[in-house]
């Protein structure tokens, strides 16, 4: 097991990750299908509906159930630190750039508790969010179990992103470009590889057990005329403002900190539940409404209540923290505002205008693009929710001209970004800490290490430095220890260095830090600066506390130069 931990620390252990991408798409696979089956379960035993059958309740179950299942949440949830009452793919980027990509197991029981009781009590919200949470936790879980490398685990938690949207959606590159291009901004090879074979793992796993089923069956309608081309420019434009002002709002309900959480929760729930009245498509994920949007089912003043309905609920939810997901918003909104500007073609224009059902398509991936800016992953989304190739060419204008509104017109970054921001978390990583991510120490430190005491017995020292070693590290009861290169050792005492033994504590040293094997090389350089050293001991951790006067197990060392060398490649 050792000699596999030593190659995952390598950049280029792509065999060893394909492996493990197959475990980690099976487990994923299964935490959505349950996650799912427990949503659908709950809600039918609450209230005898499934989350597609909220409108089917009456207005004062509409209304009632988001503020009770708002408040549960509040209580629930109040007692945890405002850390651990953080969900979704936020959470997912704030674990990878704080804690090395660690989920812990208690998060993610809340998340998969919350989700399921929020969404089966109306709270508008999405179960994709949730979904790349439990699967990013269930990744990092099997990391932590195996005790793998950090830069390892930050891999596999992109292949349980991944995995639950293909698991989720049934969308399997949706899936694979969403984590590359939101979760892990970049494109590596040695990344790229096992996030592919753990997604089609989860994706195969989910469509044995629920079909391959199209989650969007939209017509098979194409762009009518060339002449649609400045229109669509337009509707881009509005798909973006509409998407900026989304971000503005969870911004703004996020800024309620002062408020204790259950408020917040409760105050989310009343804004849903008085939002049902007038449009009760807004509780829920809400994708019965975005099938009825594409067989045009709907009047105009029903799209624009229901747009301004979802908009404000979903925001609400979002920002105070619910834990409910975001991308199923914007899918729902998009269709709605999509759908008017269908409508408002065609009544403009009915012998040049499209279908109204290719313009809710063009709308979800709009505003998926504008809200997350993610403009790849939300094309390759749509085209596999809705299997219609005839989308691909407007929606790659709209998505386009939907991105830059909202990044260059309303200068408004990503919501998840923006979420961070509040949290005082900086990412994507700067692209060199990026590269050092990629690779943990185990793979660089030197092992042709010695352990000695400060005094160490003269045969002892001798029988040491006969082996040749590289370094010696000194163990110091209480007190980190020191790492002394062994030539420096013979030079400075002599070649008999067994006639005098010296106080090692008082010979120059190397090493004033240490560092966990399973660290990345950039967790080395951090921990280099902070100790304003050259050179670290690289050390095991033990499953059990050892005493204080128990020395470190040190297995290498590692130097500054080492690092500066492979961040040269």
């Amino acid at each position: 097991m050792e000699f596999l931990r030593r190659q995952l620390s390598e950049s280029a252990a792509l065999g060893q990750l394909s492996v493990l991408a197959v475990a980690v798409g099976l487990v994923t696979g299964i935490v959505v299908l349950l996650f799912r089956g427990a949503i659908e379960g709950v809600a039918w035993l609450l209230h005898g509906q499934t989350t597609d059958g909220h409108e089917a309740l009456g207005l004062e179950w509409r209304v009632s159930l988001p503020i009770l299942g708002a408040l549960g949440l509040g209580i629930l949830l109040n007692r945890l630190p405002p850390d651990s009452r953080r969900f979704g793919v936020v959470h997912v980027m704030e674990r990878l750039a704080r804690h090395r990509g660690r989920l812990p197991l208690r998060g993610a029981v809340n998340q998969f508790v919350g989700a399921v009781f929020g969404l089966s009590m109306g709270l508008s919200g999405g179960r994709e969010g949730p979904a790349i949470h439990l699967g990013a936790a269930a990744s990092s879980l099997l990391g932590e179990a195996f005790r793998l490398p950090d830069n390892c685990v930050r891999t596999l938690v992109a292949c349980g992103t991944a995995a639950a949207i293909g698991a989720s959606f049934n969308t399997p590159m949706a899936g694979v470009i969403f984590a590359m291009e939101v979760v892990m901004m970049e494109y590596a090879i040695v990344s790229f590889i096992p996030i592919i074979i753990a997604t089609v793992t989860a994706t195969v796993l989910s469509r044995w057990y629920l079909g391959d089923v199209i989650e969007f069956s939209g017509l098979e309608t194409d762009l009518r005329s060339l002449l649609e081309v400045p229109y669509i420019m337009v509707c881009g434009i509005a798909v973006g403002l509409v998407g900026g002002l989304f971000i503005f709002l969870v911004k703004t309900f996020a800024e309620f900190r002062s408020w204790p959480f259950w408020a917040r929760a409760t105050a989310a729930g009343a804004i849903t539940g008085v939002a049902a009245i007038v449009a009760p498509q807004v509780l829920g994920v809400g994708y019965d409404t975005v099938n009825q949007a594409l067989l045009d089912n709907f009047v105009w003043t029903s799209l624009l209540a229901i747009l301004i309905a979802k908009t404000v609920a979903s925001a609400a939810c979002v920002g105070v923290g619910l834990p409910v997901g975001i991308i199923g918003p914007t899918l729902v909104m998009g269709a709605v505002l999509g759908g008017l500007l269908g409508a408002a073609g065609n009544t403009l224009v009915p012998d040049l205008a499209s279908d109204t059902a290719l313009y809710v398509m063009l709308g979800m991936a709009a505003m998926m693009a504008a809200v997350l800016q993610a403009p790849l992953a939300a094309l390759v989304a749509v085209l596999e929710l809705t299997a219609n190739p005839n989308v691909i060419l407007p929606a790659m204008l709209i998505i386009a001209v939907a991105t830059l509104t909202v990044s260059q017109l309303l200068k408004q970054r990503s919501v998840l970004l923006t979420t961070l921001a509040t949290l005082g978390v900086r990412y994507p990583p700067h692209p060199a800490a990026q590269h050092l991510m990629r690779v943990g120490v185990a793979s660089l430190m030197s092992r042709d290490v010695v352990q000695l005491s400060r005094h160490p017995e003269p045969a002892a020292l001798d029988s040491a430095l006969s082996t040749k070693p590289a370094w010696i590290v000194v163990d110091i009861p209480g007190a980190l220890p020191l790492a002394l290169n062994a030539e420096d050792v013979v030079a400075y005492h002599g070649d008999d260095v067994a006639a005098d033994p010296p106080d090692l504590t008082a010979m120059p040293s190397r090493s004033v830090g240490t560092v966990d094997v399973r660290a990345t090389l950039q967790e080395a350089l951090t921990e280099l600066n902070r100790a304003g050293s050259d050179a670290l001991c690289v050390t095991r951790a033990t499953s059990r506390k050892p005493p204080e006067d128990e020395p470190m197990t040190v297995v290498g060392v590692l130097t500054r130069e080492d690092i500066e060398r492979q961040a040269w490649w």
